[in-house]
């Protein structure tokens, strides 16, 4: 059985391989692929194996011989799956393999922003305590979070062990119903819950019902210096509207880890809004990055290869 890796460049190159060389014959691995190249590279493999390199149908139908794709990730949006199913092509994903390190890293931006670090850190850069007539700077509001109310939108592994994080703070969490089905959910909706939350954390799949769930109507609602926190997808908020609510005071902090377009090759107005004096923080889609996350990739995606095999 012929294996072929397209982008293990995206995992970064300090991981192990080996779990995977193990579940097959023959392994070639590139470090990255165009999408032109995909075909060409894909001619006599059995299962492909990729991040986030587009399988299209035109691509998927040129492929007689594949019959399994591994996606190095949970989203599979990256792949034709109707055309996939219409071949006979199983897709396989992975999930859970970053919780902690996801987890982790939306505390640290609850955190963050709680503390008002990015205004902080931008007046201390710019020589303010220096200046400051008391031993301390204390311009911007913090929030203490003991006592607090955090909304979490997915009740899945990963806004489970985010609860449990924030619990420990001493906050309150409430999860929300499942956007698009509160009629059917006996948990509180979003909208229902955003007048009285201090913050709200993300971490749930963009799809029709959950496109800009936080966009212009709920931030009207939103409590006043809530905070709001995108460790999901780009475009579950309208980023616009928030940073509009950000710049008027309406929002008390706004920290994402994703935006609709990944790289954002043609800039982002929340990029350019990073110079101004706001409670922003942007990271560049690097939640999960923990070498502990990205070997699990490997490890769970060579599950899936036995897996299969048994199956066959």
């Amino acid at each position: 059985m012929k294996a072929v890796l397209l982008d293990a460049a995206s995992l970064g190159p300090d991981i192990d391989l080996a779990p995977l060389h193990e579940q097959v014959d023959e392994l070639v691995v590139y470090e990255r692929s165009a999408t032109h190249e995909t075909q060409t590279r894909l001619t006599d493999a059995d299962v492909a194996i990729v991040n986030k390199v587009v399988l299209d149908a035109a691509t998927l139908e040129a492929l007689p011989s594949l019959k399994l794709i591994c996606v190095l990730a949970t989203g599979t949006n990256n792949i034709d799956m109707a055309a996939a199913r219409r071949l006979g092509v199983e897709v396989r994903n992975v999930t859970g393999y970053g919780t902690a390190s996801v987890a982790q890293h939306t505390l640290m931006l609850l955190l963050t922003l709680a503390n008002r670090l990015p205004r902080y850190g931008r007046d201390v850069a710019a020589g303010r305590w220096n200046e400051s007539p008391f031993f301390c700077l204390m311009d911007h509001r913090t929030l203490q979070l003991e006592g607090k109310h955090l909304a979490i939108v997915g009740q899945g592994e990963l806004g489970g062990r985010v609860a449990q994080l924030a619990e420990a703070l001493g906050m309150r969490v409430t999860f929300t119903a499942r956007p698009g089905n509160e009629a059917q959910d006996q948990r509180p909706g979003l909208a229902d819950l955003a007048p009285e939350v201090d913050a709200i954390s993300l971490h749930c799949p963009l799809n029709e019902a959950t496109h800009h769930l936080v966009g212009g109507d709920l931030l009207a609602r939103i409590k006043p210096g809530a905070l709001l926190i995108n460790c999901a997808r780009g475009g579950i908020i309208d980023e616009v509207a928030a940073l509009t609510a950000l710049r008027e005071g309406r929002l008390g902090g706004l920290a994402v880890d994703v935006l609709p377009e990944e790289p954002p090759r043609d800039g982002h107005p929340l990029l350019d809004a990073l110079n101004e004096p706001l409670n922003l923080i942007v990271t560049p889609h690097n939640a999960w990055i923990t070498p502990e996350a990205r070997q699990n990739v490997v490890t769970l995606t060579a599950n899936n290869l036995s897996d299969w095999k048994r199956g066959q």
